[in-house]
């Protein structure tokens, strides 16, 4: 009966957080709206983790398709995945440059790297860019609670400094696209620190505690980038993978104010900018790579 009495009250009161928040929300500044997600609403969900109201994300989640079943369809068309991918590396220097994407959600100074982007969905589909990968934007409007969808094209011996994400509502998705040697030498990494108090410090020197992950060729891996991480292509090639946020299995008191915040995030004027940057305009060459 207790709980019932603390669900109940959790959901009311979401009703009135919620309309007060979207009046509030639509007159803040950018950069207000942004700070109001990485701080209030992060707290919020961090004290339902605290109190075992929320189960608390590990760095890396490798048993996904228990939750998140539809993301086996894009493991399994790995090879239309690669082939359309390849297809789009010729025209590499139109992709999107990520610092681009940035728009000031995700911690400064990564965005230095020789990075680019194909995106297939910022909230919406772009679908002038889902006509040059069709098979691929097929398959990823089969996939429900996506929010972002892109290539990650990541140039060799590049670093994507340590930072922390932005949003604790998403899950991040990396399907191994296009994988130097299939990492037969481990050149190509992501890194996660896993460790709450560690994290705590806010000291990005800890990222050399974290556990690292090696992508492969048609493999999947889920982790959350609220925690601290890093990752690096080493090799003398491009690297590429899939990259989805997922929005976060969450219980269902709680979930009405994931997608409320999710919905308004996606509502702001810096994610249609996003969306209009990430338009590449181009038609795929003649000589289409086998």
């Amino acid at each position: 009966m207790n709980v019932l009495l603390v669900i109940l009250g959790v959901l009311v009161a979401f009703g009135a957080v919620g309309a007060g928040l979207v009046q509030r929300f639509e007159k803040m500044p950018s950069k207000k709206k942004k700070k109001l997600f990485t701080k209030t609403i992060n707290e919020v969900y961090t004290w339902f983790e605290d109190h075992g109201l929320m189960r608390r994300n590990p760095p890396y989640i490798r048993d996904y398709h228990r939750e998140y079943p539809e993301l086996k369809v894009l493991e399994d068309n790995h090879a239309i995945v690669q082939k359309e991918c390849l297809e789009l590396l010729n025209i590499k220097e139109r992709l999107t440059d990520v610092r681009a994407l940035g728009a000031g959600y995700t911690e400064g100074g990564i965005h230095t790297a020789k990075w680019k982007a194909f995106m297939f969905k910022s909230g919406d589909f772009l679908e002038e860019n889902c006509r040059l990968a069709p098979q691929t934007a097929a398959l990823i409007k089969r996939i429900p609670g996506v929010y972002t969808a892109f290539f990650s094209v990541l140039d060799p011996h590049q670093e994507i400094t340590p930072h922390w994400g932005y949003y604790k509502g998403f899950l991040r998705y990396h399907l191994g696209v296009r994988i130097p040697y299939n990492n037969e030498n481990k050149q190509c990494w992501l890194r996660v620190n896993g460790d709450r108090a560690q994290n705590a410090l806010l000291d990005k020197d800890q990222i050399v505690n974290g556990e690292r992950y090696f992508w492969k060729n048609g493999e999947g891996i889920i982790f959350d980038d609220n925690y601290l991480h890093d990752a690096a292509n080493e090799s003398d090639e491009v690297r590429v993978v899939l990259w989805l946020d997922l929005r976060r299995k969450m219980p269902f008191y709680i979930m009405p104010l994931n997608r409320l915040c999710l919905w308004l995030v996606y509502r702001d004027k810096s994610v249609e900018k996003i969306r209009r940057g990430a338009l590449i305009g181009a038609e795929m060459p003649a000589n289409r790579a086998a």
